[in-house]
């Protein structure tokens, strides 16, 4: 059942779940959803009690996990529009001419089409080869340094991810999103350390946040980069 609580100006709430259990728990997932599980004869007044307590806390994990949501504007493909490509801005330059072809050029992404309406699509197939090349490369010499806690990624792929950046399966699979290819390297970076991080500690708990900042000591920098830079 759906409840909340009210902490300084936020409003929390949460998914409350009764079960056979002795102790109760609070997870925020990905989706920034917050799950209460209390033991059955828990009162309510007590449970309210426990998760104002942990309140900061839900709010920090909220806002952790706020930077793995896209949140890109809608953006047209047309010539005068700026696009992002590691973190710098371009101009498109539509050219009408037989052969179809995406090129940096300067200032410019400069799309070839003899159809103006084709120019979204060839920029979107051009970003995804990009990142396919740039994220191997960039993850390289992340994977080799994480070799030292004995993990390793199965692989990594790229999949559209409405609502995240970045994620880990359960079998070592690190999954990006492909809209990355429009932030800086090290923001990038961040988000394959993150996950890589996954690999030796499931969960973010303290020791997940002491990993993190031993690989990456400014991560929060680059977290809060990502999260302004496609709002």
């Amino acid at each position: 059942m759906k409840q909340s609580i009210t902490f300084g100006s936020k409003v929390i709430e949460f998914d409350l779940e009764y079960l056979e259990r002795k102790s109760l728990g609070i997870t925020v997932t990905p989706e920034m959803e917050v799950l209460v599980k209390a033991p059955a004869d828990s009162a309510f007044e007590k449970i309210e009690e426990v998760v104002r307590k942990r309140a900061s806390w839900i709010l920090k994990q909220q806002s952790f996990f706020l930077s793995f949501h896209p949140k890109l504007p809608a953006k047209r493909y047309v010539s005068g529009e700026t696009h992002l490509y590691l973190g710098r801005q371009y101009r498109l330059k539509i050219i009408i001419a037989l052969a179809e072809s995406v090129k940096l050029k300067g200032a410019f992404i400069e799309i070839t089409t003899p159809d103006k309406s084709r120019a979204e699509a060839l920029l979107k197939a051009w970003y995804l080869a990009h990142a396919k090349v740039k994220f191997h490369q960039f993850a390289a010499p992340l994977k080799e340094r994480f070799q030292k806690y004995k993990v390793a990624p199965s692989s990594l792929v790229l999949r559209d991810m409405p609502t995240r950046w970045g994620s880990c399966t359960p079998k070592g699979k690190i999954i990006l999103n492909p809209e990355l290819i429009k932030a800086p390297r090290a923001c990038i970076e961040y988000v394959i350390i993150h996950e890589l991080c996954h690999l030796v500690h499931h969960n973010h708990t303290q020791k997940f946040i002491d990993l993190q900042t031993r690989e990456m000591a400014d991560w929060e920098k680059w977290k809060h980069r990502l999260e302004n830079l496609l709002a």
